[in-house]
């Protein structure tokens, strides 16, 4: 049976969705982000891919996050929504707000990773042929590279722009001082530093604390946040131990024993918050990171439809008053010290 064509709902930007603008630009984007790191690699079912994808849209979710060794494995994220982008989506294309980034290990050999403008220009490519796209929106420098000039780095992303293949540029994860020599740089050359994505949640406070996030609010770029939900340990599945088949069970990037009994105390108690709220766990987390001003937008994972569309609802949360951000912060500094 030949599957009809994908034709978006029509009242996708009527959903309850909400925008903002990144920094000091023209973009507006969705408090939620789709993120392709992980759940859309060759592992993964394409036919879920496409249903996941196919509710963002429909739910007004416009931006994408990708990377060239998302997966696993290596480019097969990228893969993914290429096929499903060409296939279904390609009509759309110009309501859609598509990022990739290279900076980590790609391929074997002195080439395929870190900051060198061959590296770039190379993933560049790459990432467009797998995704059937004659542009990107923003392409990012996803690390900063320490032995790299910055200057090479740099100009590589400007080089991009002004050849057509990025719309706008940013910049993942660079310490403070090397993302304000980046922002002047790139400002200079009239390709302005559009976003600054980093980690940022309840329990890790880095960006504030390092005065990244202020610096990139002043210097008029938008902020996006992921790890929203730390790993998933700021949802509910922790709540009585470490389960079957959780990042945690696995322990690639979360271990088992960071799941302790203090933690999972702590977790609970940031529990019985959101339900005094009306809300999950995880839609609490997403909200608290979305309430801070100089935020634009969080990318959420999700590996089903439910699981998105519990995250879409962080975007009309009820606002927090003092005393509950009060006990928020309590508790998440008692976590931050476990």
């Amino acid at each position: 049976m030949i599957e009809p064509l994908y034709k978006a709902a029509d009242d996708r930007y009527e959903r309850g969705m909400k925008y903002a603008r990144s920094g000091k630009s023209g973009i507006l984007l969705p408090r939620i982000s789709l993120g392709f790191w992980h759940n859309f690699g060759e592992v993964d079912p394409l036919s879920r891919s496409k249903d996941i994808m196919r509710f963002a849209f429909d739910n007004g979710i416009t931006s994408f996050d990708l990377a060239n060794n998302y997966g696993p494995g290596y480019g097969t994220a990228e893969e993914a929504f290429g096929y499903v982008f060409d296939k279904w989506f390609r009509p759309y294309r110009d309501e859609m707000f598509i990022a990739s980034k290279a900076g980590y290990d790609m391929w074997p050999g002195p080439y395929g990773n870190w900051g060198s403008r061959k590296y770039l220009m190379s993933s560049l490519e790459q990432s467009l042929r797998r995704m059937n796209l004659d542009y990107v929106d923003v392409f990012y420098s996803h690390r900063y590279d320490p032995e790299t000039p910055l200057e090479e780095t740099l100009q590589a992303l400007v080089d991009m722009v002004r050849q057509g293949k990025a719309l706008y540029v940013g910049i993942s994860r660079w310490p403070l001082e090397a993302a304000r020599f980046a922002f002047a740089y790139l400002r200079e050359r009239d390709t302005p530093c559009l976003l600054f994505q980093d980690r940022y949640n309840i329990i890790d406070r880095k960006v504030v604390e390092s005065g990244v996030l202020d610096a990139v609010s002043e210097n008029g770029s938008g902020f996006i946040a992921f790890s929203p939900l730390a790993q998933g340990i700021l949802t509910g599945r922790y709540l009585d131990g470490v389960p079957e088949g959780s990042r945690a069970s696995v322990g690639r990037f979360l271990k088992a024993s960071q799941i302790t009994p203090e933690l999972i105390g702590r977790i609970r108690q940031l529990n019985e918050i959101a339900e005094s709220r009306g809300e999950t766990l995880a839609e609490m987390a997403l909200s608290w990171v979305l309430n801070d001003p100089r935020v634009t937008s969080v990318i959420v994972g999700c590996s089903s439809v439910a699981q998105l569309a519990d995250s879409i609802k962080a975007v009309n949360a009820p606002a927090f008053d003092e005393e509950t951000l009060r006990r928020i912060e309590s508790i998440a500094q008692e976590m931050m010290r476990i």
